[in-house]
């Protein structure tokens, strides 16, 4: 098997374009999705249109469940969400609710946040408003007993591998649409990558366990900054440019 691993692409057409056409280079056979996919200023619909010709294995992020859950006073209160679902219309609204909230391929196990939640970091620990890779304990506390001896995650932008001691390896690809943000969930924290790069994983399996490649791919990443700034977001602007939080 030779995976690529793709999350958070954020409504990020211009990310994913190149991403997918670098993944056709590589010649990876299983493409999955790791949630939080459509939720952003640049481009969600067309995102939603490039994604449906692929053959992606696809699970739910928190921010997609975002879209599709928003009532009346969250729209109001949000100009970015209310562009998305008027950007969006109905179907790509549906197919995300359709999305089940975690899967497995033989031995990957694949979820957004931690094997039961998807608002929480599984491998970073954000107290101190830079993220630090959990204690193993914390680590495996999260994961509540699953077994399986891949698991890929989302959610925190950051690409990462780790290896548990007598457990899972665990894996990041990063984001593909937003290298960088900032948030004041659990606490006001920041995660950055330091460059505009498209992020991704290619995995391949052999007899000696499995070979983990972090991709960073150039885009056009001022073509999608420029749709981020028509739209209000100086914000997004600078995170897409830059790999840094505001």
């Amino acid at each position: 098997m030779k995976l690529a691993a793709l999350s958070d692409v954020h409504g990020n057409v211009y990310a994913l374009r190149a991403v997918l056409a670098d993944v056709r280079r590589r010649g990876a056979d299983t493409l999955v999705n790791l949630g939080d996919i459509l939720y952003g200023p640049v481009a969600p619909r067309a995102t939603y249109d490039l994604l449906m010709e692929q053959a992606f294995v696809t699970i739910r992020g928190n921010q997609d469940r975002q879209i599709y859950e928003a009532g009346e006073a969250e729209l109001a209160a949000n100009p970015t969400l209310r562009f998305v679902r008027e950007d969006l219309g109905r179907e790509p609204q549906e197919w995300m609710r359709s999305l089940p909230f975690d899967a497995r391929l033989d031995e990957v196990h694949l979820c957004h946040g931690t094997p039961d939640d998807d608002l929480v970091y599984l491998l970073e620990d954000v107290a101190d408003g830079h993220p630090r890779v959990r204690p193993e304990a914390d680590i495996l506390r999260l994961l509540n007993g699953l077994n399986a001896p891949l698991i890929l995650c989302g959610h925190s932008h950051t690409p990462r591998t780790v290896q548990l001691d007598n457990g899972p390896l665990i894996v990041n690809p990063g984001s593909v649409g937003l290298p960088a943000y900032a948030d004041d969930d659990p606490v006001r924290h920041a995660m950055e990558t330091f460059s505009p790069h498209a992020s991704y994983a290619v995995l391949e399996r052999s007899a000696q366990g499995w070979t983990v490649e972090h991709v960073k791919v150039p885009y056009d990443h001022h073509a999608a900054a420029r749709d981020a700034a028509r739209r209000g977001r100086p914000d997004w602007v600078h995170c897409l440019t830059s790999g840094r939080a505001v």
